[in-house]
């Protein structure tokens, strides 16, 4: 699945590549993949100009001249821009028509993605219930330390609520957790104020390094707009068979029904 730092990178492409570009039409060939009535939608959206580009968790929203377009590209979402004349195939579930004779194009072979549409001026800083975006300043040791008390969860298992904190998916989550020296399966409920800042400067620091290098193409994630993930070179320990740090053997442990990759000897 796309995690924040692919999201962000999607977005920042898009931007600059079809920002300020006008939609014609829209060819929605899934109507499932849409919040509310599909042919309202494909309404909605015609003559409407792609104005701003943010990203909310995992969420990527375009503000137009009218309304919000709200995107998630859950476990395998694209975005392709393509001339109109190419052929489209089964994957390919809602076309934009463009104003300069390209299409958006949203490929899905699951799809499992969802597209809404909401006001103009839609404030994001609770949709979905999510938490503080993990770049944000209000993602701090003060914030998690409050958040965790009283609980006992796997700290694999926090770091994957979005509720907690918004954007982080499996593979950073164990990438934080090996920067952090601690072991997936450990109760949140058993860690120092020391071990929640450590938590919460690799948070920063990894998906800003991710962000920095395009973000990760491990598994089926690809940016599919020119743009190469790099950060999989960078992995400590997800998908590894070896610690990049010490050379022991990875451990894998199903956590919450997610393989999470570890190093039993640099992670207590």
């Amino acid at each position: 699945m796309p995690e924040l730092p692919e999201v962000e990178t999607v977005v920042r492409t898009l931007e600059k590549q079809i920002r300020d570009e006008e939609i014609l039409g829209v060819d929605v060939r899934y109507a499932k993949m849409i919040e509310g009535d599909a042919e309202e939608f494909a309404e909605a959206l015609v003559h409407e100009h792609f104005r701003t580009f943010e990203r909310r968790g995992k969420y990527l929203i375009f503000r137009m001249d009218h309304v919000t377009l709200v995107a998630h590209l859950r476990m395998e979402g694209k975005f392709y821009i393509m001339d109109d004349a190419e052929p489209l195939n089964r994957h390919m579930h809602v076309i934009f028509q463009l104003h300069n004779h390209k299409q958006l194009r949203y490929h899905d072979t699951r799809k499992f993605g969802r597209m809404c549409i909401l006001p103009l001026e839609y404030d994001f800083t609770h949709y979905k219930n999510l938490g503080p975006e993990p770049l944000s300043d209000a993602f701090n040791a003060d914030y998690m330390h409050q958040y965790i008390k009283n609980r006992k969860v796997p700290l694999k298992t926090l770091l994957l609520e979005q509720e907690f904190t918004a954007g982080i998916g499996n593979i950073y989550a164990d990438e934080i957790l090996a920067a952090s020296h601690l072991r997936p399966g450990r109760s949140c409920a058993r860690i120092t104020r020391k071990d929640e800042e450590n938590i919460v400067n690799n948070t920063k620091m990894i998906l800003s390094a991710a962000i920095a290098a395009g973000g990760t193409t491990i598994r089926s994630y690809t940016s599919s707009l020119g743009v190469t993930g790099r950060f999989q070179l960078n992995c400590a320990v997800h998908t590894k068979k070896t610690c990049a740090i010490c050379g022991s053997a990875i451990k894998v442990k199903t956590i919450g029904g997610r393989s999470s990759y570890y190093c039993p000897h640099c992670q207590k």
